[in-house]
This record gives structure tokens, sequence and C-alpha cells, in this order.
């Protein structure tokens, strides 16, 4: 049946980020949709941002577009040309290599719920305010290229 059971997927919180950038993720809780729901040409997960909460560091990907919709709750987004509140209906595109650095956080008393969607392997990611860039599959360095 074509209809994904959430209460199934075992919600995680887990990041790749090294410690120093992991504190503002804490209270992000994630489902992978994809490999549930046997797709495979790109990824979506169903994301909980808890009070306090961001969805990731502010990043960009080059070879990645990234769709947001807004499911129940509220939160800001946060790019290159400022601050914009996002309420239940709302939408936020993100095109690959636009260099436009975002993140969705969650700054309400109640918890944020969204889907997005964007490729399965991001490849190249950048985060334009802390010292780390993602060379491709989770690989992330420093941006001089030295390991955590």
């Amino acid at each position: 049946m074509p209809k994904v059971d959430l209460q199934a997927i075992a919600p995680t919180n887990a990041t790749g980020y090294p410690p120093e950038f992991a504190a503002v993720v804490e209270g992000r809780w994630y489902r992978r949709l994809s490999p549930v729901a046997g797709l495979t040409d790109f990824g979506a997960s169903h994301v909980v941002l808890k009070p306090g909460a961001w969805s990731a560091q502010r990043h960009w990907h080059e070879n990645e577009d990234e769709l947001l919709v807004i499911i129940s709750g509220t939160a800001v987004l946060v790019d290159d040309t400022g601050r914009a509140p996002l309420a239940p209906g709302d939408l936020a595109a993100f095109p690959k290599n636009d260099g436009n650095g975002h993140c969705v956080i969650n700054e309400s008393d109640d918890d944020c719920v969204f889907v997005v969607v964007g490729k399965s392997v991001n490849g190249p990611c950048h985060y334009p305010d802390v010292d780390m860039h993602e060379f491709g599959a989770g690989d992330k360095r420093r941006k001089d290229g030295e390991a955590f």
C-alpha cells in the first residue's frame, strides 16, 4: 500500500556534524521516508523541530534542489535575504548552487513539523557561518580541508 505509516519509522536525531556544531540540531527529530517507501530518485524526510531547534547549520548545496513544506507549528526561515516566518501550508524552495545559505529555526514554544524533499546523495555543501564544508557523501571537514 502506498500510504506510509509514520509511526512504523523510528525517529532519529542523529547528525554528522562535529560536536562543536551539533548543539543547534539536538532537538531535530526526523524520519527518512524514501527508503521505507521504496523511492530511489529523491530523498524525503518528515522532520519535527522541538522548540529552539534548528533544521541544520545554515547551508547551501551545489547539486541539490530542496523543497520544504510546513505541516504544523511555526518556524523562521533564515537565509541570506534575512528572516521569514513559516506557518502551516507554507513552502520554501532552495535551488541547487544558488549560494543562498539557509536553515529553519523553531523559535516558538511548540513543535514545528515539516517535510523536506531533495536528493538522497547531496554532494558538496557549503556552511557560510561556521568553519565546515561537506565535500560529498557526508565527508565534513574544515573549510581548508582539514579533518575534524
